[in-house]
């Protein structure tokens, strides 16, 4: 129960901050040595994520039915990420890149990338400016959020800030960004909890998904608050510090 809940918070909190939720998920499980955490773990975590943000966005999602454009946009963004994450999930290389090498560069590339778009203009907003092409830039960057560390929630923020979007904007744009692929990976954790015959195994996911929700859904409520008022520094400081320790430990 204990492991449980510190990666449902791990999930929860770090799925959408620009701080990546799969590398800590790795890293806690790892130092800890749990035994719980597997890829069907994560998965359902990522399920919780995914009912909070559709529970926190419910009149956005009411409105995707009026501004079925919007919609589209959003879905367009998601497509390369999904088709990329499948192949990489069917051909077994997923597990190739869950490795504390990869997550301590792509931890410090990838603070350093937040804090110089962090830098660029704060003018443009989703509802005058979110345009196909901007989409599809951000869609496109999101592939990079399949290896550990990069961050889902981070690679979209940093993509929507090269383009001068203001922070809640950003912040905004990866949330809505993350329900089709948070959905997507919601479907496949779904089918494998209901096809389970281990009725400890789908206790556990079924619980873990819980406690993920509560988690996220709080993140995202506070997320938004705090980059109403202030810049993304914090991220960046935390990010590089982990990143260099992961570095000394990795090669050290």
């Amino acid at each position: 129960m204990i492991e449980l809940l510190l990666l449902s918070f791990v999930q929860g909190v770090a799925e959408f901050l620009p701080i990546s939720s799969s590398s800590h998920l790795i890293l806690i499980s790892t130092y800890f040595n749990f035994e719980n955490q597997s890829l069907s773990l994560d998965v359902s975590l990522h399920i919780g994520s995914f009912v909070a943000v559709i529970v926190y966005f419910y009149k956005d999602l009411i409105n995707f039915y009026e501004n079925k454009t919007l919609f589209l946009k959003i879905l367009l963004s998601s497509i390369p990420v999904i088709v990329t994450g499948y192949i990489l999930i069917k051909t077994g290389q997923i597990d190739k890149i869950r490795n504390l090498e990869t997550i301590a560069w792509t931890t410090l590339i990838f603070g350093i990338l937040l804090y110089i778009s962090d830098k660029f203009k704060l003018q443009k907003s989703i509802k005058e400016d979110f345009s196909f092409k901007s989409a599809i830039f951000i869609g496109t960057l999101q592939i990079l959020s399949l290896f550990p560390g990069v961050s889902r929630s981070g690679i979209a923020i940093t993509a929507a800030r090269f383009l001068d979007f203001k922070r809640t904007d950003a912040g905004k744009i990866s949330f809505l960004i993350s329900i089709p692929i948070l959905g997507a990976v919601s479907a496949y954790g779904f089918l494998n909890i209901f096809l389970s015959e281990d009725k400890n195994f789908t206790q556990i996911n079924l619980l873990a998904i819980l406690l993920s929700f509560i988690f996220s859904f709080l993140t995202i409520k506070f997320f938004l608050k705090y980059i109403s008022r202030f810049n993304l520094s914090i991220f960046v400081i935390y990010r590089i510090l982990i990143g260099v320790l992961l570095l000394k430990l990795a090669y050290l």
